[in-house]
């Protein structure tokens, strides 16, 4: 009997290959439950984090959730945020860097209505315009400050209203713009009864003020841990592997969204409409792997923000690294 069961070990047969104990992490969204996030939930769905033999949990985050704050307490071990936030909270203190970016493009506007005859960005002067903040006003204020225009309300500058998580300023006409977001807010304006010719959408694309989005970002300290960063490396490859089957299956991943939705707030056709949104946005070509080109090109936006209350006030160092992408390879 041990001659047998001494032979089946030496052929690996002697246990499945499934049984080895999965190796657990934490994902926490920067926003609630939606396709901006279908990835990850594909992932996990279709099994292709169980082959990486990965046990992955998605906290979802909210108004009241700050991912910087999270990951520095111990509380995840990556996190989805945007590249200036990162930036933003490195540069005070948390040491964030970027180990792989699924979005090349940014969905971020500004959508004004027609009626108030903007037209261009020189007509924003002595306008109301809705900003979120929670960290998402640092592209706003390069923007501004790139165009000259100060941020406290005087005659030569924009008021900035505070924006709630929705875009009742525009529907209630309390502001010119508010900000939207291509595959989210933007539609909420139609669904209020706008149509698209009343409206006029700024493009921080178009305006050359575009900033990376929706980046993962880990820690710096763990990367000194080879362990983490092969964890990590098979993380990304299956996360990209989640992105790429919701690329080519925008419906059924639309659904797989509603499935992990415990609130009940949201709907079918508005995930559809999103992950078709969340398509254009995804690089599809270079499997998440930050260019740095891309980088630089956020870096210099953000320096260039000026002002009294400067986004980052020197370019950082150390802010990303190819190392879990390499490692995934």
């Amino acid at each position: 009997m041990k001659k047998w069961l001494g032979l089946l070990v030496a052929l690996g047969l002697a246990a499945a290959p499934d049984a080895r104990a999965q190796d657990r992490l934490t994902l926490q969204l920067k926003w609630v439950t939606q396709a901006q996030f279908a990835g990850y939930y594909v992932a996990q769905a279709r099994g292709f984090y169980r082959q990486a033999n990965l046990d992955v949990r998605i906290n979802p985050g909210g108004p009241d959730i700050a991912p910087p704050q999270i990951i520095a307490g111990n509380r995840a071990d990556v996190i989805v945020e945007w590249m200036p936030a990162a930036l933003a909270s490195r540069e005070r203190g948390v040491p964030l860097v970027n180990v792989a970016q699924p979005f090349r493009r940014s969905g971020l506007q500004l959508t004004c209505r027609a009626e108030t005859g903007i037209r261009a960005p020189q007509d924003l002067r002595g306008r109301t315009l809705g900003v979120w903040f929670s960290g998402n006003e640092y592209p706003f204020l390069a923007w501004m400050s790139r165009l000259g225009y100060r941020t406290d309300g005087s005659p030569q500058g924009v008021r900035v209203l505070r924006q709630g998580f929705n875009v009742d300023p525009l529907l209630q006409r309390q502001a010119d713009c508010v900000s939207t977001m291509s595959y989210n807010e933007y539609w909420q304006v139609i669904d209020g009864g706008f149509r698209p010719d009343q409206l006029v959408v700024f493009s921080y694309e178009e305006q050359g003020v575009a900033t990376l989005e929706d980046g993962l970002y880990v820690l710096e300290g763990r990367l000194n841990d080879a362990a983490f960063v092969q964890r990590m490396a098979r993380f990304v490859r299956a996360s990209m592997q989640g992105w790429d089957w919701a690329r080519q299956n925008p419906d059924q991943a639309a659904q797989i969204v509603i499935d992990n939705d415990t609130t009940g707030a949201q709907t079918i056709a508005h995930q559809r409409r999103m992950m078709g949104e969340i398509a254009k946005l995804l690089d599809a070509q270079g499997g998440g792997r930050l260019v740095p080109a891309d980088y630089e090109r956020t870096v210099q936006t953000l320096l260039s923000s000026g002002g009294d209350s400067p986004v980052i006030t020197r370019a950082p160092t150390g802010a990303w690294t190819h190392a879990v992408m390499d490692a995934a390879r």
